[in-house]
């Protein structure tokens, strides 16, 4: 489902849960991301919306210095955590667009599946004021697409969304389409607009097998669900993993992980 606009809440409420269940991402990415940025015990930089970590060690092991933003005091503590041991790591918890951050003075920042959160013109601008001249900016995100091999169970679960989500947030479904090449392009574009240079992107990609009981928990981290009322989606939940259960009892998830990598000249 696309994102909802002003629910970012929603994932600081399951933090926990959302730490457990939510993935990293593949070398491969990390290997083109540090290939372009050549950072080191020298180097700082910043994720933004660090969320429960996924994407921050191979960037910690690097020696860079990371500090992370993130709005969720829950995720805050359990970065804190987390991290402990690298003394390459602090944390400020706040929002990106109201966080004081010095301009010019950092060689990487990096979001991951985050940055759709923030206004684009907002996002972008203060990316570039803080970035040193050749500083690079890493965009990457999960775009998980549901169970195209078990047309029938894809059938019921869309008719459960008609049923419970769609009356719930007034949304008309709409067929749901794989992330594609047009659409990670149309991303790494919008770089341009605010006076990047030498824009690249990859694709990657995986697959995810959850049982039904896996899959549920983790549809509870997504900040729309989440939102649902509880009586609601509960009834919802429990209507999906009964159709998992009945065909087949489990559900694969085909992930296109896209990066755009962009420098400041």
């Amino acid at each position: 489902m696309p994102v909802i606009q002003g629910l970012e809440w929603a994932f600081d409420t399951v933090a926990k849960t959302y730490e457990k269940l939510r993935p990293g991402y593949p070398d491969g990415l990390y290997r083109m991301l540090l290939d372009y940025a050549s950072i080191n015990e020298s180097s700082c930089a910043v994720e933004v919306g660090i969320g429960g970590g996924q994407a921050t060690l191979p960037i910690l092991k690097t020696g860079c210095n990371v500090t992370a933003v993130e709005c969720g005091e829950n995720f805050s503590k359990i970065c804190e955590k987390k991290f402990e041991g690298y003394e390459n790591f602090s944390i400020i918890t706040g929002k990106f667009e109201d966080v004081p951050l010095p301009q010019a003075q950092y060689d990487l920042v990096y979001s991951a599946t985050a940055f759709h959160w923030i206004m684009e013109e907002v996002g972008y601008s203060k990316v570039y004021r803080i970035l040193k001249p050749g500083g690079v900016f890493a965009r990457f995100a999960n775009h998980p697409y549901g169970n195209k091999e078990n047309p029938a169970l894809s059938a019921e679960i869309n008719r459960l969304y008609a049923k419970y989500y769609c009356p719930y947030h007034g949304k008309e479904q709409k067929e749901q389409r794989e992330y594609g090449e047009e659409q990670a392009v149309h991303i790494a574009k919008i770089a341009e607009k605010y006076g990047f240079v030498d824009i690249r992107h990859a694709m990657f990609y995986r697959t995810r097998i959850f049982s039904a009981k896996e899959y549920i928990g983790l549809l509870g981290t997504y900040s729309d669900h989440i939102a649902m009322e509880e009586k609601v989606r509960t009834e919802f939940f429990e209507k999906i993993e009964e159709a998992i259960n009945r065909y087949g009892g489990t559900f694969t998830i085909y992930d296109t992980i896209d990066l755009q990598l962009a420098r400041k000249p």
